[in-house]
């Protein structure tokens, strides 16, 4: 079956309505484009759970983005999207524009206050704002019995599983796990920004937090990743639900690294 492509909010909207109406269980997968092997495992994820409809979301949401971050160079390619969504059995895909997701005028906005203060909510504020924004859209416009979010962006995952607490949607929300390359670097689409000197460099955040244990320093985590080449953001250790910060790693915390590798900002966690 071909798959289904939208551009119009709207006309989503409707097609999703009446699916549900029919008894077709959806699911939503929303991404920002550029394609690559942990989104797709977030698809395979969606068809394990027994979805009808996966609907998949390409949009690279200006609302997240900072003044002085990447929105106008994060990588597009619409046309490879669509082929990997196609061929990992996705049913529909969204493209929507700013224009049409943000009309004129727009000034409803929404926020979590708790879990994104700190780490990379305190380091790219309005961040999350963008994000709850968009996805509470997203959840309206495809009506889904569930949402699929990766690991890797591990705050986000935790503010959207607040906001659905809080909010009453009726949807799970599951996270599936990291994807790495063979090298074990966490999957991203921001890799591809970077050299093959950097490649080598960005390995070390994978590198140490597999090597990390309870009790093991943070202090020296931030060290091997500095002797590296990388300017760290943050190296954390919070707890793994409520994201309040604890001293030092433990059974149920998870750390949380962000990094520069050049002007590329890497991010990578591990819940022990």
């Amino acid at each position: 079956m071909k798959i289904k492509v939208f551009r119009e909010p709207a006309k989503l909207q409707k097609w999703c309505r009446a699916r549900k109406l029919a008894g077709a269980k959806i699911a939503l997968v929303p991404t920002m484009g550029a394609l690559h092997d942990g989104h797709m495992s977030l698809i395979r994820a969606a068809k394990r759970r027994g979805a009808d409809e996966i609907v998949v979301s390409v949009f690279v949401n200006p609302v997240q983005f900072g003044p002085n971050e990447d929105y106008e160079k994060y990588p597009r390619d619409e046309k490879a999207d669509l082929a990997k969504c196609a061929a990992e059995g996705a049913t529909a895909v969204f493209f929507p524009t700013p224009a049409n997701m943000y009309l004129d005028r727009h000034s409803v906005y929404v926020n979590e206050e708790d879990l994104s203060r700190g780490l990379c909510g305190g380091r790219r504020p309005g961040h999350f704002r963008g994000v709850c924004t968009v996805v509470a859209k997203l959840f309206n416009l495809a009506h889904p019995d569930f949402a699929v979010f990766g690991q890797k962006d591990y705050q986000q995952a935790q503010v959207i599983r607040r906001m659905v607490r809080d909010l009453n949607f009726d949807l799970k929300i599951v996270v599936a796990p990291i994807v790495r390359e063979k090298s074990g670097l966490a999957r991203s689409s921001r890799n591809a920004y970077l050299s093959d000197a950097e490649r080598g460099k960005a390995l070390a955040i994978s590198k140490g937090l597999g090597e990390l244990k309870p009790g093991s320093s943070l202090k020296a985590l931030s060290r091997s990743l500095e002797k590296a080449g990388l300017v760290v953001d943050y190296v954390e250790c919070v707890d793994a639900e409520t994201l309040e910060p604890r001293k030092m790693p433990k059974k149920g915390c998870c750390v949380l690294v962000a990094a520069f590798c050049g002007k590329t900002r890497l991010i990578d966690n591990r819940v022990l």
